[in-house]
Formats: C-alpha cells, structure tokens, sequence
C-alpha cells in the first residue's frame, strides 16, 4: 500500500509530492480537507508511528488560538484533536508497506523518496 494524506492548499505539501514523484509512483493521494480522515485511519498511523503525539502539529494555527499550549494534552486528546480538525495533522504523512513517513523534514522527505 501506498498512501498519502496531504492538504491540497499546502504548497510545502505539493512541492513534496511532486519531488517524491507520488503519483508517478502510484501512490494513493487523500486530501485531508476535502476527504476527512477516519478513525480507522489515524490508529493505523498511530500503530505504525507509536503515538498519536508524533502526528500532531503544534505549528497549526488552532493550537494557540485554542489555548492548547497551555493545556498538558494526552493521547487521547490528540487523537480527538486530529480526528475533529484536519490542521493538527503533521503534513505530509505517507504510508507504503509498514513504514510510516511523518511530515517535512529533509530527512523524511529523502526517505519516502526511497521507499516510493
């Protein structure tokens, strides 16, 4: 399996999928703002990550605005979180085989690219 979750409106996440080649690729594009993501989703990259904290955005504008970073957050919170507000998602997170790809570092992006 190949799959991508990714916001269409990000340039940083388009300029990533054009780099990766991803559709070239034949990965499975799924844009988090228009195509929600599903609670099966977010567990199986929690299962694959280790947490749900490690695919949590603090940059997302919400987090502050929301008073987040003032709050001591659990796992279950960042699930709720993820699952009612597509901008806590790091982006990209992309999924092939077992091996999960969490946002945009230089580092993951060069991984993907491998792995793709």
């Amino acid at each position: 399996m190949k799959k991508i979750y990714h916001l269409a409106t990000c340039d940083t996440c388009q300029a990533i999928l054009k780099e990766v080649q991803a559709t070239k690729k034949g990965a499975e594009l799924q844009d988090i703002k228009t195509e929600k993501i599903t609670a099966p989703q977010i567990d199986e990259m929690k299962k694959l990550s280790g947490s749900y904290e490690s695919l949590f955005s603090r940059r997302a504008l919400k987090y502050r605005s929301m008073g987040l970073n003032e709050k001591q957050l659990t796992e279950k919170d960042y699930r709720k979180l993820i699952l009612e507000e597509y901008t806590f998602l790091k982006r990209p997170v992309a999924i092939v085989d077992n091996h999960i790809f969490i946002g945009n570092t230089k580092a993951v992006v060069e991984e993907l690219k491998k792995a793709l």
